[in-house]
């Protein structure tokens, strides 16, 4: 391989590596923690290849972890907004896709920059203008302002209906994180959604705790009942669960 293309595969490499262990990393604290996971061992994957191919009798074209980069870059950055945007459930994909996007088609506009005519630099200045904005606009709104409470309520229920209520993990410490100081119905989600979880654990003290948490937000009439018989639902499907083994115990 020669000596001016080495330096530069190998910075891919570091950069794949990089972005998929932070990713995998990062997405052990958030509350649907499957969709930066994803993007990281994919991500390892491709920094894995590249550093195999580094030993490869034949040379690997430098061109190859580029497109790799803009290519996924760009699925990542579409697939990241709906969830950041749409469903609400990841702020990791979009920013960290968007940094392979960058370098990806940064890289590919200088490599053909001393052929383009004018018009063409100038398209591609503009492209890569844009492409950076949007990179700072994705960090900011998933780096910075981070994950909404929101989130945290629908992993919160998430975690009801697998039976994990208690733990880093669980659903209490899910709800503890969705409080919203603008959003005063989504506090009292989360109150009616620990008072009832407290409730079923038998700890009377944080019970009535949140009880008196909701009525200071409008009480029980402030919740939607449907959000209210989804997390009893829940609750009386783990009691079930429960008491399936005790009474096969029994016979």
């Amino acid at each position: 391989m020669s000596s001016s293309s080495m330096p530069i595969l190998d910075l891919w490499i570091v950069l794949f590596l990089a972005l998929g262990a932070v990713s995998i990393y990062y997405a052990r604290h958030q509350p649907f923690p499957e969709y930066g996971s994803r993007f990281g061992w994919i991500s390892l994957g491709f920094g894995l290849v590249f550093l195999i191919s580094r030993s490869a009798p034949r040379e690997t074209a430098i061109l190859a972890p580029t497109v790799i980069a803009a290519i996924f870059g760009g699925l990542a950055v579409v697939y990241g907004v709906r969830h950041m945007v749409v469903t609400q459930r990841d702020v990791l994909v979009a920013p960290f896709g968007g940094i392979l996007l960058c370098f990806g088609t940064l890289s590919l506009m200088t490599d053909a920059w001393s052929g383009m005519d004018q018009t063409s630099q100038i398209i591609s200045f503009v492209a890569a203008s844009v492409v950076i904005l949007l990179e700072i606009y994705l960090a900011f709104r998933g780096l910075v302002v981070g994950v909404q409470g929101i989130t945290w309520s629908k992993s919160g229920l998430r975690q009801v209906n697998r039976g994990l209520l208690e733990g880093p993990r669980g659903a209490i410490s899910h709800f503890e994180r969705s409080w919203d100081m603008d959003d005063q119905w989504l506090n009292a989600m989360s109150h009616a959604a620990l008072a009832k979880i407290h409730q079923h654990l038998g700890d009377e003290a944080a019970h009535k705790e949140h009880v008196a948490e909701l009525k200071a937000v409008g009480g029980w009439e402030s919740v939607d009942s449907a959000w209210t018989e989804a997390i009893s639902d829940g609750l009386a499907a783990l009691t079930t669960a429960q008491q399936a083994p005790t009474a096969s115990g029994d016979d």
